[in-house]
């Protein structure tokens, strides 16, 4: 019988990377936090608190952080990655020595990154020299304040080899966190990714003073377009109506907890993109993304009006209130994943 996972390290001290530090602990792991503010890690060590990140929320006691990321990676099982997708290969690259050569690495990102278009266990991989078969994936309705708080939710814990998901799933298993095991890692990135851009073009509609038939259109056409991207690059049809696909897009798209959501609405208000960063605060993942799933859709021959159409409304200037006229025209069809693989819908 595997040893189950006890000591873990979670890279990355924001929002998500503490929340999930928290469930870590719940789940009766060891954990230590890296973050590159000595001034967090002092806090989250000194007082169990990130104010910055989770404010109000109290962290459990056998957490500690640290600045020194050698310190923090010693002896680790179970090593989780929380830093921004944009920059987690210069971040991993120089500290890949340090990893254990034992330990399985989970990737909590979600974007693709720009410069190559890879998924981010496909950085992690590449960044640590790691075979597939220890990385994995943790993505779903994964919003990190009510995770803090203990509001019940469930994930999916994705690797290519079952039998590490389903340790790593049991080392975040808590009375409040649910994890479900899947083999779809392509899948399941695909959602963590796109979902964040069907958000900033929610919060866009809603920022207009658009209502819930918008909202319900471009999350379901949204969907469409998660799933006809991961279909045509060899996912499994069954992933998108689950957790990491439907349940995950659900809440980003209409919690005012989601960043993507909030900065879209800012844009939809009228503010620019540098406006929008500034006001939302923190990394929406699903602004630099939106270029390199465009990228990844050409390359694969896929259509995603809304996602175009986010781009070009971040990147190319487009003004907001051509965004609806621009999908709202194209030609008429019948519902469904038309050019897609064989699929039931």
């Amino acid at each position: 019988m595997t040893a189950p996972l006890t000591r873990a390290t979670v890279l990355g001290t924001g929002s998500w990377g503490t929340a999930f530090a928290a469930v870590l602990a719940d789940a009766g792991c060891e954990v230590t936090l890296w973050g590159r503010r000595p001034e967090v890690c002092t806090e989250i060590t000194d007082t169990h608190r990130n104010e910055r990140y989770l404010p109000g929320v109290q962290l459990p006691a056998g957490i500690r952080a640290t600045p020194d990321v050698t310190d923090a990676l010693r002896d680790a099982q179970l090593v989780a990655v929380a830093v921004p997708a944009q920059s987690a290969r210069a971040t991993l690259e120089p500290v890949a020595p340090a990893v254990p050569d034992d330990a399985l690495v989970v990737s909590l990102m979600k974007g693709v990154e720009l410069s190559s278009d890879r998924r981010m266990s496909e950085v992690l991989q590449e960044a640590l020299n790691l075979p597939p078969d220890r990385v994995a994936v943790v993505s779903g309705p994964n919003l990190a304040l009510e995770i803090a708080a203990h509001q019940p939710t469930a994930t999916v814990v994705a690797s290519t080899a079952q039998a590490t998901a389903q340790r790593v799933a049991a080392a975040c298993a808590s009375s409040y966190f649910r994890p479900y095991t899947n083999t779809d890692v392509v899948g399941v990135e695909l959602c963590g990714a796109v979902k964040n851009i069907i958000a900033l073009a929610v919060g866009i509609a809603q920022g207009r003073g658009f209502g819930h038939n918008t909202m319900a259109t471009v999350i379901t056409r949204g969907l469409v377009e998660i799933t006809r991207l991961g279909l045509a690059l060899g996912a499994d049809a069954e992933t998108f109506a689950g957790l990491a696909g439907m349940g995950d897009l659900v809440a980003t798209c209409a919690s005012p907890l989601s960043r993507n959501h909030t900065l879209g609405v800012h844009i939809g208000q009228g503010l620019t993109l540098d406006e929008a960063l500034e006001r939302t605060g923190g990394t929406a993942e699903g602004v630099k993304s939106s270029r390199s799933v465009l990228e990844l859709a050409h390359t694969a021959g896929v259509e995603m009006p809304i996602t175009d159409a986010v781009v070009q409304v971040l990147h190319h200037g487009l003004p907001v209130d051509r965004m609806a006229q621009m999908l709202l025209s194209r030609p008429h069809k019948a519902e469904g994943l038309q050019g897609s693989p064989s699929v039931e819908v």
